[in-house]
C-alpha cells in the first residue's frame, strides 16, 4: 500500500440469509437495494472528503438502521416476548477503541450510542436499561419500543413460533431467523474501522446477546490488518471468536483476507449447516464478502472505483 495515498475503500452488509426472490415483489427488491446504495453513498461521501473510517462506518450503518428492510433499528426482530432488544458495536482500528450496547429497548439508532461510548473511552459495553439510560443522558434519540415493529417482523415471529411448536426450527428460512447490518472502511490516512448493528434473531430468548456487540466475535478492526463485520448464527461466532480469528489468521499465519474470511464461513460453519457471512476489508482496501446462505445483502466500492450492490448471486453496478 502506498502510505502517502492509501486507497479509499468501503463495504457493507445487510445480513445473510435474505429471503427467496419470490418472497418480495421486484419493486421491494429494488427498494431494498436502493437503501443499500444510500448507505454506501453516505459513508463514501465522508471518505472522499477526507473523513475518518470511523465516521464512514457509522454513517453507513445509520442509514440501514433506519431502513425497514434490515434487522437493525427500525424493522428489528422480535424476541420471545414480542419485544425488541437491540445490539450494536463500533471499533476504531487505529487505537482499538470500541463501544457497544446490547439488549437496548429504546435507542433509535444503537450505533450512535456505541460511538458515544467509544468516544468517552471508559466503558466498552453497556446493556439493557443501563444502555437506554446512557443514550438518554447523552441526548440521543430514544423512542417507544413499538417504533421498531413492522408487519414483516410480526409475521416472522408468528412463523418462528409455528416452527417451534412443530419442531421444525431448522427448516425455517434464514430470513425468518435473523439478520444484521454492518460496515467496514479504510480511510485516506490508512485507518480501518468496523461497525455492526442488529435486532438479534426472531423469537430469541429474552435477554439473549449475540455476537454483534462483542468485540472480536461479530465486530473487529485493527490497522494494517483488517476490519470485519459478521452476520449469521451469532452463538457460533462467539464460540469461535470469529472476527478476531480472521485477523489472527492474517497476522500469525500470513493468510490473505480472502482465505482467512472464508475459512469458517465456507468451511466448518457450512459443513455444520450454520448460516453465516462476513464483510471484510484489508489494509490495501481489498474486499471479501463470503456467505454460505441463499444470499447476503451487500455493497462495496471496487478497487477501480466502481460501486456494486447485491442481494443474491448477481452483482449490480451503480453510480455513487
Amino acid at each position: 500500500m502506498n502510505e502517502k495515498n492509501p486507497p479509499l475503500s468501503l463495504a457493507l452488509h445487510g445480513g445473510c440469509g435474505v429471503m427467496a426472490e419470490e418472497d418480495m415483489t421486484p419493486q421491494e427488491w429494488e427498494e431494498a437495494r436502493d437503501h443499500l446504495k444510500q448507505a454506501l453513498r453516505a459513508g463514501w461521501k465522508i471518505l472522499q472528503r477526507g473523513g475518518s473510517a470511523l465516521d464512514a462506518v457509522q454513517a453507513t450503518v445509520l442509514v440501514m438502521e433506519d431502513s425497514v428492510y434490515f434487522n437493525a433499528g427500525y424493522g428489528a426482530a422480535l424476541n420471545a416476548d414480542a419485544e425488541h432488544e437491540l445490539d450494536a458495536a463500533i471499533m476504531d482500528g487505529a487505537t482499538l477503541a470500541a463501544g457497544a450496547v446490547c439488549g437496548a429497548r429504546h435507542i433509535r439508532n444503537p450505533v450512535l450510542a456505541a460511538r458515544s461510548l467509544l468516544d468517552a473511552g471508559e466503558s466498552v459495553l453497556l446493556s439493557g436499561a443501563g444502555a437506554d439510560a446512557y443514550a438518554e443522558q447523552k441526548g440521543l434519540a430514544c423512542v417507544d419500543s413499538d417504533y421498531f415493529t413492522t408487519p414483516r417482523r410480526v409475521e416472522a415471529l408468528a412463523a418462528m413460533r409455528r416452527h417451534q411448536i412443530a419442531g421444525t426450527y431448522k427448516a425455517a428460512r434464514e430470513s425468518e431467523k435473523h439478520g444484521t447490518v454492518g460496515a467496514v472502511a479504510l480511510d485516506v490516512n490508512g485507518h480501518l474501522a468496523a461497525a455492526t448493528s442488529t435486532g438479534g434473531y426472531t423469537n430469541k430468548p429474552v435477554g439473549r446477546i449475540g455476537d454483534s456487540p462483542l468485540i472480536g466475535s461479530g465486530t473487529y478492526a485493527r490497522d494494517s490488518v483488517c476490519a470485519i463485520s459478521g452476520t449469521g448464527q451469532g452463538e457460533y461466532f462467539i464460540r469461535n471468536v470469529m472476527a478476531y480469528d480472521i485477523a489472527a489468521r492474517m497476522i500469525y499465519a500470513g493468510e490473505s483476507l480472502q482465505s482467512a474470511s472464508a475459512h469458517l464461513v465456507m468451511g466448518e460453519f457450512r459443513d455444520l449447516g450454520v448460516g453465516a457471512g462476513v464483510i471484510a476489508i484489508d489494509a490495501n482496501g481489498k474486499v471479501s464478502a463470503p456467505y454460505n446462505t441463499l444470499g447476503m445483502f451487500r455493497a462495496w466500492v471496487t478497487e477501480e472505483g466502481r460501486a456494486v450492490v447485491a442481494s443474491h448471486h448477481q452483482l449490480y453496478e451503480f453510480t455513487l
